[in-house]
């Protein structure tokens, strides 16, 4: 194995940081992840930056671990790095790049006024997750740090820096800081342009185009690891510095990548921590939604997406409750096998769940305009109470809001796909998360090999496709002929009964939301 032609793909997760190591065909060779948890403090959902250092240092050890392994060689260079990581968010340093405020994370929604006033400025939503719905609502707050601001970026964007020494991000990333304008390849500069009037007043030292990266489109070099970076990225120090680094993304660009769903017409379904479905247009929204985000593929191209910031966090709980109960009568399961059991018994359960709704908002949720999470199950008092209907109804809350907000694309725009790839832990049991969300859209859901682990891998195709692409040759044409010519997928069909019970579930889940922002009084 000739190393200098492998390619790193590291991706900063909301529960793992993963990486992995792909060969000339774009094979994963070698792994490593490290695990790491968001903490609430102060009201507010963040991550510590030295944590996030740890994890892509332990993670990296892990992979070079794996690859002298496999091969009896020392890992000392690679072909080519690409770091992404959880997109959005808020993270903002001085111009000497000492952190000045808490990272805070796209799971707040603590920005409602920002996002409301900015999206009626610019006429363009802009979600609460956004960093310039964070900024203006720092400012807003009247926040004593925002006069300091050097530099605003994401967790990528921060790793990178710290990787190459260099300030930039890629098009998808951008895209979901500020609006993205693809006719000049850069953030809106009307938008721009508007946003530095309306804080004109309070006299900042700075204008907002100073302090946000420079965008740099896919394919690009974005700088090369340094010294200084080589030393972090390999504790060892035997990694050696000059490796090129692509732009560092957000996971819904890798996750595009990932599954080849970058063409207008395609879409993917990324189902994990959080939930997100992102559909490349073919023509622009006629309207604008505080549902929909407007973001663009690595590429340039403009997607709309509908995310959602609960997914499987609650169904992680409850298993693990599953897992406490088995040691306490003594028996010893692996996490690995308990989360099969269960996941195949919920296709055995109920098509409507059998009157059993959760609601797994462990964070609020903007799609149902719920400020706070609180976790709760109901039921019908006839409800037929089974472990089958009861992990069917948390599988099917994992994506009831992600539902909502697709549906409102179809029917609003007319948005149509052609493909929908799904991938992320939801669909890492074969055939369960694929039939379920394929009952609650009603169309075909496909899978690749890949469908469990695809954000780092989608971002080590965005290196290989810097490192390797030819001459006017595009990412989209890149990824058609040379990664996905001969793709394995599996497609799982809607069940008509399973479509049927899951709109009856849905009305339910529906009306109990009004318990779930309710239950917000609880303390």
């Amino acid at each position: 194995m000739d190393f200098s032609k492998t390619i790193l793909g590291i991706e900063l997760g909301s529960t793992r940081i993963k990486g992995v190591l792909i060969d000339e065909n774009h094979q994963v060779i070698a792994s490593g992840s490290y695990g790491w948890e968001n903490k609430l403090e102060n009201g507010v959902w963040t991550y510590e930056l030295a944590d996030a250092v740890k994890g892509v240092q332990t993670c990296f050890a892990e992979v070079k671990a794996d690859a002298e392994a496999k091969f009896g060689k020392p890992l000392t260079t690679v072909g080519g790095i690409g770091v992404s990581g959880m997109m959005h968010g808020y993270l903002v340093f001085d111009k000497e790049g000492n952190q000045i405020a808490p990272f805070r994370t796209w799971r707040n929604t603590i920005t409602a006024a920002a996002s409301a006033e900015l999206t009626e400025l610019f006429r363009f939503n802009i979600p609460q997750r956004w960093s310039i719905a964070h900024l203006y609502q720092a400012i807003l707050n009247g926040e004593e740090h925002v006069k300091d601001i050097g530099r605003l970026t994401t967790l990528s964007g921060y790793i990178h820096t710290l990787l190459t020494g260099n300030f930039v991000t890629g098009i998808d990333e951008a895209s979901g800081m500020f609006p993205y304008d693809d006719t000049i390849g850069d953030f809106d500069a009307e938008r721009v342009a508007k946003f530095d009037a309306l804080v004109e007043k309070y006299g900042f030292p700075w204008k907002l185009r100073e302090i946000l990266p420079q965008v740099l489109p896919a394919g690009a070099c974005a700088g090369c690891l340094t010294q200084e970076g080589a030393k972090l990225l390999d504790v060892t120090g035997t990694l050696q510095p000059g490796i090129p680094m692509c732009p560092p993304e957000g996971d819904a660009g890798t996750g595009m990548v990932a599954t080849g769903a970058v063409h207008p017409r395609t879409g993917s379904i990324s189902a994990g921590t959080s939930a997100f479905s992102l559909q490349v247009l073919e023509r622009p929204l006629k309207g604008y939604y505080p549902q929909i985000d407007v973001c663009c593929t690595p590429g340039g191209k403009t997607v709309a997406m509908a995310h959602c910031n609960n997914c499987t966090s609650d169904i992680d709980a409850w298993v693990g409750l599953f897992a406490d109960t088995a040691k306490a009568l003594g028996f010893e399961v692996s996490m690995n096998d308990l989360y099969g059991k269960l996941f195949r018994a919920a296709l055995e359960g109920d098509a409507d769940c059998g009157g059993i709704v959760a609601i797994n908002y462990l964070a609020g949720e903007h799609l149902t305009e719920t400020e706070v999470g609180r976790p709760m199950v109901v039921r019908l008092p006839e409800a037929k109470m089974s472990a089958a209907n009861f992990m069917r109804a948390q599988l099917n809350a994992a994506i009831a809001t992600l539902r909502l907000g697709m549906q409102l694309l179809q029917e609003k725009e007319q948005v149509e796909s052609d493909m929908l790839l799904g991938h992320g832990g939801f669909f890492k049991t074969p055939g369960v998360g694929q039939q379920i969300l394929a009952n609650a859209l009603n169309v075909p859901i496909s899978t690749m090999e890949t469908a469990g682990e695809g954000g780092p891998w989608g971002m080590a195709l965005l290196a290989a496709y810097m490192v390797r692409k030819e001459e006017g040759e595009t990412m989209e044409e890149y990824l058609k002929n040379k990664v996905f010519a001969d793709a394995k997928s599996v497609s799982v069909a809607p069940d008509p009964a399973g479509v049927a019970g899951f709109e009856v579930y849905l009305e339910r889940y529906k009306a109990a939301l009004a318990a779930e922002k309710a239950a917000a009084a609880m303390n």
